[in-house]
């Protein structure tokens, strides 16, 4: 039987390991700093209530994902729109935010790639970030989603397809 201080330093190696990735992950898919820490905790916090329920993790980085994955698809199920009117009021100022976003975009690896990158439909996004981003292997991505290896290969390859179309059509033209 693995005892409390095993199960700890299982988790802490684990966050030590992946937070970092897993934060990028939900950064990546969400768009939202403090949304992807809180998705980001909440992984390991699940994944420290099933390593306490006596479960075991035999693939840490695949557990890890994939329950980033099914939160970050909860977060954006539960998503309300907001009209800009009602946010207004509340205070927010869409310039300042733009500003900031548009900085935030700039250092992360370009504005133009993630203009791209958000135009893709959510299951082929999930793909990109997960293979060039988080840099699974199409297996291990298999693995996070339940699909088959097969299945991730060729959604990876019409992901990309699809994202140099984005591109060409909206980058090249406006030159």
């Amino acid at each position: 039987m693995v005892g409390v201080e095993e199960k700890e330093q299982q988790i802490l190696t684990a966050y030590d390991s992946y937070a970092d990735a897993i934060f990028r992950h939900c950064y990546f898919r969400l768009y939202d700093r403090e949304d992807a820490k809180d998705v980001m905790q909440e992984v390991f916090i699940r994944a420290w209530e099933y390593v306490c329920d006596g479960n075991a993790i035999d693939n840490t980085r695949a557990f890890l994902y994939r329950t980033a994955n099914n939160l970050v698809i909860d977060r954006v199920r539960k998503h309300k729109s907001y009209s800009l009117d009602a946010l207004k009021e509340k205070g927010f100022d869409p310039e300042d935010h733009a500003q900031d976003a548009a900085r935030i975009a700039d250092i992360v690896s370009g504005r133009e790639v993630l203009q791209v990158l958000h135009r893709l439909e959510d299951p082929y996004r999930a793909v990109v970030i997960m293979r060039y981003i988080d840099d699974l292997m199409p297996r291990e991505i298999a693995s996070v989603l339940g699909e088959t290896e097969n299945v991730v290969s060729v959604r990876i390859h019409r992901a990309v397809k699809k994202a140099k179309q984005l591109w060409e059509g909206e980058f090249i033209h406006e030159a």
